[in-house]
């Protein structure tokens, strides 16, 4: 399975609280911080929520 790293790029400020725990389920915290998760289907389904806040590459 590939795995994604995924850096928030936004400030969280002014986010619906539903983008801010999303954010915090996948880990992110801080502006230009950066995790890595499996590509599935439920961190997809998050990214979709916070997509304007993140960027998403593919690592190998």
């Amino acid at each position: 399975m590939a795995k994604l790293k995924i850096t928030q790029v936004r400030s969280r400020i002014g986010a619906t609280d539903r983008q801010c725990k999303n954010l915090d389920a996948l880990g992110l915290k801080k502006i230009n911080q950066s995790v890595e998760h499996e590509d599935s289907a439920v961190i997809k389904g998050m990214l979709v929520r916070v997509k304007h806040l993140v960027s998403v590459e593919e690592v190998k």
